[in-house]
C-alpha cells in the first residue's frame, strides 16, 4: 500500500512539473507575441523622452537570454542606435551572458560597447586587467565604460579617486580610445565632478520630467523600465544627447 502511494504521488508530481514547464513555455510565447513591449507608461513620461532622437539600451546577465534578431526598437517605435553590453566586474567577476551578448548583436546600424561594473574595494590595476582580459574592441566600437556607483568601505575618497585614474589610464593606453564614465546623477556630483570633468559622462537619473544638472554628459540613463521585443523583463533605456552622426564620432577609429 505504502509503494502505491509513493508511485501515485511521484506520478502525479510528474505532471505537475510538466504541466508548469508547458505553462511556462506558453506565456514566454504569448509574452514575445503581444504588444507588451509597446509604450505603457503616461504620455508625460513618453513624451518628454521623444525629445530625443538618439536611443539605446544597457543589458547584463540580468536580462537572461536576449533574442537579438527581435531587437530593434524600444516601446516598439524608438529606434535603438546603440547598447552597451556589461563585460566584466570587479578583478575577477566575468558577466555570465558577455560573450554571448557580444557574437549574437550582429546589426550594423546598432553601435556597441562594453562597460566594467567598478568595485570600489578592490585593486583598479586587476579590475583594469580583468576587463582587457575579456573585451576585444574593434574599429567602430563604442569607447569602454567604467562604471562607478559606490564608495569604498575600506579607504578614503581620494585613494579611490586615484585607483579610478589607474583604471582609466590603463584602458585608455590599452584600446587607444578615453574611455566613458558612467555613473549617477548625485554621486558624480558629489564625488566626481571636478576630477572626472574631461571625460564623457553617461549620467544615470530616473527624474521621468526633468533633465539631469548637466555637467555636458553625453548619455542620460533614463529609466530601467524600458521595453523591447527580444528582452524579456524591464531594461535601461538611454538618451544620447547630439546626433547619430555625432554618436559615431566617438567610436574607436
Amino acid at each position: 500500500m505504502q509503494t502505491k502511494k509513493i508511485l501515485l504521488f511521484s506520478f502525479i508530481s510528474l505532471l505537475l512539473i510538466a504541466f508548469l514547464g508547458s505553462l511556462y513555455h506558453y506565456r514566454r510565447q504569448i509574452y514575445r507575441q503581444t504588444p507588451f513591449y509597446k509604450r505603457k507608461i503616461d504620455k508625460e513620461f513618453d513624451q518628454f523622452f521623444a525629445q530625443w532622437k538618439v536611443y539605446g539600451i544597457d543589458v547584463s546577465e540580468y536580462q537572461g537570454d536576449i533574442d537579438w534578431d527581435e531587437v530593434s526598437t524600444i516601446f516598439g517605435e524608438h529606434q535603438i542606435h546603440f547598447v552597451f553590453i556589461r563585460a566584466t566586474a570587479g578583478k575577477d567577476k566575468v558577466d555570465a551572458k558577455f560573450a554571448k551578448n557580444w557574437k549574437a548583436q550582429k546589426k550594423p546600424r546598432i553601435l556597441q560597447g562594453a562597460y566594467h561594473y567598478y568595485r570600489p574595494d578592490e585593486n583598479s590595476i586587476a579590475q583594469a586587467g580583468n576587463f582587457i582580459a575579456h573585451v576585444k574592441l574593434k574599429k567602430g566600437n563604442l569607447p569602454p565604460v567604467l562604471d562607478i556607483e559606490q564608495i569604498s568601505t575600506i579607504q578614503s575618497l581620494e585613494r579611490l579617486k586615484t585607483g579610478l585614474h589607474k583604471w582609466l589610464n590603463k584602458v585608455e593606453k590599452h584600446y587607444g580610445v578615453k574611455p566613458i564614465i558612467y555613473s549617477g546623477s548625485s554621486y558624480f556630483t558629489k564625488y566626481l565632478k571636478r576630477e572626472f570633468k574631461d571625460y564623457t559622462l553617461w549620467v544615470a537619473n530616473y527624474n521621468r520630467t526633468k533633465v539631469p544638472v548637466r555637467h555636458d554628459w553625453k548619455i542620460w540613463q533614463y529609466s530601467d523600465k524600458g521595453r523591447v521585443k527580444g528582452i524579456d523583463g524591464k531594461v535601461d533605456i538611454n538618451v544620447f544627447d547630439g546626433t547619430v552622426e555625432e554618436l559615431k564620432s566617438l567610436t574607436i577609429k
